[in-house]
């Protein structure tokens, strides 16, 4: 690899309709303590400053992380930074969860009042990306983005998204309105997007904004200590047979990644990287040091042929494991004191 100090962030459009964010974004999500515990104020804005001074501009939380501190934590940051030169996403419609899963709500009265608090919590007076986080079953997509609609045209936000929705979905929601990027699961061991949801949202000229394209942080190195309060603990492909079974997959990256002088966990992300110029990942951490080495990963070059030995090394038939898991919820989501509907998989 060139040396870090050669770096220059790489800028890509989501959609098109204006939205430019820095190729490599950054997930607020772990601050508020999902795979580890929560960090404090200090240290989260730091973080997120140091991401913002070595050229990340995309940020990314939501309503339900914390919930709600997360967003508070991003808007204390978000006042040391110039806000034009950020661009910031939340979202909307995850409620809380309950015993079998997530609580959603996909309400048009919901939805603007979840904006609205939004707002507050982040002290803006726009939002550049809300995304509806997960879908609601009960209440047609036209519908709730027709609200969304009604949003931008007040000034409230900028551009619409759509979280771990069906290509059905994207499309009919995309009739009301245009959807500037799509967020779904997508990593080495998480590829079930590659069939229709890729190539809908470039059908349509939708941007991909991939979570957790660490795998969880499993190609950071995570499945050699799982910390006991993380949900993970819990997650099919982190435990028992599953996790032996995915450790020979990682063992593989290790031996490519030393022939690219580079860590297993940065070949994962310039995996990612390299899947196209409308793809923005969004990987979080805690720690500085893994912030770099995700920032270092844009100097990772990859052929044609190292994508698909990559691609072949961590082969996605031989993943142990469920990718959705259901009932397993991080535990600080369950705040719904009302009933809400619940719904697991996309829609």
């Amino acid at each position: 690899m060139q040396d870090r100090t050669q770096i220059l962030m790489p800028r890509v459009k989501l959609g098109r309709q204006g939205l430019e964010v820095s190729k490599l974004g950054y997930g607020c999500m772990s601050l508020s303590g999902v795979y580890n515990s929560p960090v404090d104020d200090e240290n989260g804005i730091s973080l997120i400053l140091h991401a913002f001074n070595r050229g990340i501009t995309f940020f990314d939380t939501s309503d339900a992380y914390g919930p709600h501190t997360n967003e508070i934590l991003m808007g204390k940051a978000l006042r040391h930074l110039p806000r034009e030169r950020v661009q910031l996403a939340t979202k909307f419609g995850v409620a809380g969860a309950s015993p079998s899963g997530l609580l959603v709500n996909g309400s048009p009265e919901y939805a603007r009042a979840c904006c609205r608090a939004s707002l507050e919590r982040l002290g803006v007076d726009y939002i550049d990306l809300y995304y509806q986080h997960r879908i609601d079953k009960s209440v047609p997509i036209e519908d709730t983005i027709g609200e969304l609609k009604k949003l931008v045209e007040e000034g409230m936000v900028k551009y619409i998204g759509l979280s771990e929705a069906s290509a059905d979905t994207i499309r009919r929601a995309y009739a009301v309105h245009p959807i500037s990027a799509v967020q779904m699961e997508w990593s080495l061991w998480s590829r079930d997007i590659e069939e229709g949801i890729v190539p809908l949202c470039r059908e349509l000229g939708i941007g991909i904004v991939p979570y957790s394209p660490l795998g969880r942080g499993f190609f950071g190195g995570r499945a050699i200590v799982i910390p006991a309060n993380s949900f993970l603990v819990s997650h099919p492909r982190f435990f028992g047979d599953n996790l032996e079974k995915n450790k020979v997959l990682y063992a593989r990256l290790e031996k490519i990644a030393l022939k690219h002088q580079c860590k297993p966990s940065q070949l994962a992300l310039a995996w990612i990287l390299h899947q196209g110029n409308d793809v923005a990942p969004i990987p979080g951490t805690t720690k500085i040091k893994h912030l770099d080495d995700n920032i270092d990963a844009l100097l990772v070059r990859l052929t044609e042929e190292d994508m698909e030995d990559i691609s072949s090394a961590v082969s996605i038939d031989e993943v142990a494991g469920d990718r959705i898991y259901g009932h397993l919820v991080p535990h600080s989501w369950k705040f719904a004191d009302t009933p809400m509907k619940e719904n697991n998989l996309s829609a």
